[in-house]
């Protein structure tokens, strides 16, 4: 679903991804770990067709990211940092701004539909100020899935909530993933990649410094746990 070939990204004289190669397959939850400022978020940009590389290729599902960056967008879902939603609007006017301005038939039964299906009914029509964190995480992500996209980048989706809400989002992200969406994750939180993904990479200094599944990369370094790795490959260390 994913090919990233030779992919090189710089901010002027900063590096922040240095020949990458990575494919992940259709269906796939992939985690992206490694310390601040290794380029998990800058992938992460350029898959959405946010940033152009300076060198390689991105593909998904075979569309080039510059070349074909409209069929790209129609395939994906974003969800970055940042809570962009409308504040003084309700969880339903959101969503029903976002699939009118998809132009989506039948938007109302559709936002319905997407209400259950993150557990907001109940407060469809609260202002979202009056939400939680962890709700307002909820409805970010619920306005990713309106387009039923195949694939969804989830850019550190739970930084700053506690744990509890963390793993409750974590449901929300399995019921995703097990309905076949192929699922990119950035995430500081070692055991939120445990959990939740098939596959991970360890970014360091813009390279790809380890790439396995969390419990075969454990046994290849002969850790203890996931943590030790990304701590050790992190710091430079080759894999």
């Amino acid at each position: 679903m994913i090919r990233v070939e030779r992919v090189v990204k710089r901010y002027g004289t900063q590096v922040a991804l240095d020949g990458i190669d990575l494919t992940i397959g259709a269906g796939e939850a992939f985690g992206l770990l490694g310390p601040n400022g290794a380029g998990k978020t800058t992938l992460v940009r350029l898959l959405a067709t946010l940033a152009r590389p300076d060198q390689g290729h991105l593909f998904v599902n075979g569309h080039d990211t510059v070349e074909a960056a409209a069929e790209v967008k129609r395939l994906i879902g974003v969800v970055f940092q940042e809570n962009n939603l409308d504040r003084d609007l309700t969880p339903r006017q959101n969503l029903l701004f976002q699939a009118r301005l998809h132009r989506l038939p039948g938007a109302e039964t559709v936002v319905e539909a997407m209400l259950e299906r993150i557990g907001l009914s109940d407060r469809a029509d609260r202002p979202v100020n009056a939400l939680s964190g962890g709700m307002r995480r909820r409805l970010v992500i619920g306005r990713a899935l309106l387009t039923d996209p195949r694939v969804l980048l989830l850019d550190e989706p739970t930084t700053g909530l506690d744990p509890a809400i963390r793993r409750d989002l974590w449901g929300v992200i399995r019921a995703i993933r097990d309905q076949g969406c192929t699922v990119v994750l950035t995430t500081h939180y070692v055991e939120e990649a445990e959990a939740l993904c098939d596959r991970v990479g360890i970014l360091s200094r813009g390279c790809l410094a380890g790439l396995g599944a969390p419990s075969d990369l454990v046994a290849r370094f002969g850790a203890a746990r996931l943590e030790d790795v990304v701590v050790a490959l992190g710091a430079g260390a080759a894999a």
